[in-house]
């Protein structure tokens, strides 16, 4: 178990990380606290998660870095994102999306009246390196999902959810990223269609380096496929760690996982009382 606080990251380690988020703090509305001092990183071609349950603020964070928050009256109004050793809270989110970060909204947001081709097509809107390399492009996603291929020419609207779902990481996959913020991706999907999202967003980071930072409720999907984890409580990251010392740390088995040991206790009690004594300290 780490401290809250990071360090600030050293000149000669900086290069190692594509992202580098330093104590922000987001504010909705001019008054409402909803981030505090949350800080972490994503190393390049890497795949970290951010964990935790609903309302923890771990939507927060991906739009407090695509720089989303403004259209719901939220602020960054204190600490840096660094992408790429730049700070980029200033950008706007096309500018930031030419850099090479996008983020995959929660609840997949396709554009229900055009087609799977057309969705698709939408992700190369910043682009300006000619038709050729697009189509070249269209076709590789379409080589990770063969579905989408399939259903090339229906309206997005009347596919199923896993296809939504494989159509808006398809989509930010047209625009060339460097890295995805991806929310919620198995969040209304059957297990095995959340496994097979899992599964090419793997192959995805493997073969074409791009880096992942997931928002996920799903602690046990999340970790068996991220390297390093955040694990978010009413705005704060109150733990961290890679994924193998989260799977078996204590806490995480039993609060996140369903997995406890010996007599069962009450969560209320318990968490609270370790969250305070532990976690927080």
């Amino acid at each position: 178990m780490t401290a809250q606080t990071q360090a600030p990251i050293a000149p000669e380690t900086a290069h190692d990380d594509i992202l580098a988020v330093s104590n922000i703090e987001v504010v909705y509305d001019h008054v409402i606290l909803v981030l505090k001092g949350v800080s972490l990183t994503v190393p390049r071609s890497g795949i970290v998660a951010i964990l935790g349950a609903n309302g923890a603020g771990k939507t927060t964070t991906l739009k407090a870095i695509s720089n989303l928050l403004h259209a719901e009256r939220g602020e960054v109004t204190k600490g840096s994102i660094l992408f790429e050793g730049e700070e980029v809270h200033g950008l706007s989110p096309n500018d930031l999306v030419r850099r090479g970060c996008i983020q995959v909204m929660e609840g997949r947001h396709c554009f229900g009246h055009l087609s799977i081709e057309e969705n698709l097509m939408t992700g190369a809107f910043t682009r300006r390196d000619g038709k050729a390399a697009i189509r070249d492009d269209l076709e590789k996603i379409y080589g990770y999902f063969p579905r989408l291929k399939q259903r090339r020419g229906s309206m997005a609207g009347y596919t199923s959810g896993g296809e939504q779902q494989m159509c808006a990481i398809g989509r930010a996959l047209m625009s060339r990223p460097k890295m995805i913020l991806l929310d919620e991706p198995s969040m209304g999907l059957a297990p095995q269609i959340v496994e097979q999202i899992f599964e090419i967003v793997k192959d995805i980071n493997t073969k074409e380096g791009v880096s992942f930072l997931l928002a996920e409720q799903n602690t046990n999907m999340a970790l068996r496929y991220a390297t390093y984890g955040y694990i978010m409580e009413t705005g704060r990251v109150v733990m961290d760690g890679t994924a193998a010392s989260l799977r078996e740390n204590e806490d995480v088995k039993e609060f996140y996982l369903g997995v406890a040991e010996g007599n069962k206790k009450s969560f209320r009690d318990v968490k609270s009382y370790k969250r305070r004594k532990r976690w927080l300290a």
